[in-house]
C-alpha cells in the first residue's frame, strides 16, 4: 500500500471524514469505502469539485460477500468506478448494504448511465436503488424468482421461461418472420 494519499483521497477524508470507512491506494488505484448514506454527497463532490472533476461514471457493479473468507461489514456491496477525463484519474467508491436493508440511493439524477447499471445490479443481486425511475428486471424475465448472482442461488436451478411475458409474442413474430419457427 502506498504511504501518501492522492489528492482525491485526501480531499474526501477532509470533507467526509465521518462517512469514510476506509481508504486505500495501490499502484495508483484509489479506493474509498463510505457509509451508504453519504453516497449522493460524495458522488456530487467528486463530480463538482474543480480539482477532481470526476465527470464520468464508468461502471458500477454488485458484490456478494456471502461466505467470503475475510469478514465484511455487510453481505453486499456496490462498487462505483469514476473517471476524470480532464485529469485522467480514477477512483473506486464502495458502499455496503445488508440483507435487511438492501437499499442504496440511486445516482440516476447525476449520471444517466447509472440507470441501466443499477437495474442490472437489482436484477442480479436484489439490491434496491432508492429513487430509481424504473427499477425492474433487465436481464431476467419479469417472472424470474430470485437473483442469480447471489451466492446462495442454487447453481443448478433452472426456471421455465415465461409464457406471459409481453415480449414473448413479439419474439415469436420475429422468429416466424425470419422463418426460424412455424408458430406455437
Amino acid at each position: 500500500m502506498e504511504t501518501t494519499l492522492s489528492l482525491t483521497l485526501r480531499k474526501l477524508q477532509d470533507k467526509f471524514g465521518q462517512d469514510i470507512v476506509s481508504v486505500s491506494s495501490w499502484r495508483g488505484d484509489d479506493c474509498v469505502v463510505i457509509r451508504k448514506e453519504a453516497l449522493l454527497a460524495v458522488a456530487t463532490f467528486l463530480r463538482d469539485d474543480p480539482e477532481l472533476d470526476y465527470n464520468f461514471l464508468v461502471d458500477l457493479g454488485g458484490v456478494d460477500y456471502l461466505n467470503h473468507p475475510k469478514p465484511q461489514p455487510e453481505r453486499f456491496a456496490v462498487a462505483y468506478h469514476f473517471l476524470s477525463m480532464k485529469f485522467k484519474h480514477r477512483v473506486r467508491v464502495k458502499v455496503y448494504a445488508g440483507l435487511k436493508d438492501p437499499e442504496i440511493d440511486t445516482l440516476c439524477g447525476m449520471w444517466k448511465a447509472a440507470n441501466w447499471m443499477e437495474r442490472e445490479v437489482f436484477d442480479q443481486y436484489g439490491l434496491k436503488f432508492k429513487g430509481h425511475p424504473n427499477l425492474k428486471r433487465i436481464l431476467n424475465h419479469a417472472e424470474f424468482v430470485g437473483h442469480p448472482l447471489r451466492k446462495d442461488y442454487p447453481i443448478r436451478k433452472r426456471q421455465v421461461l415465461t409464457e406471459s411475458d409481453t415480449l414473448m409474442d413479439e419474439m415469436q413474430k420475429r422468429l416466424e418472420f425470419k422463418g426460424l419457427t412455424t408458430g406455437r
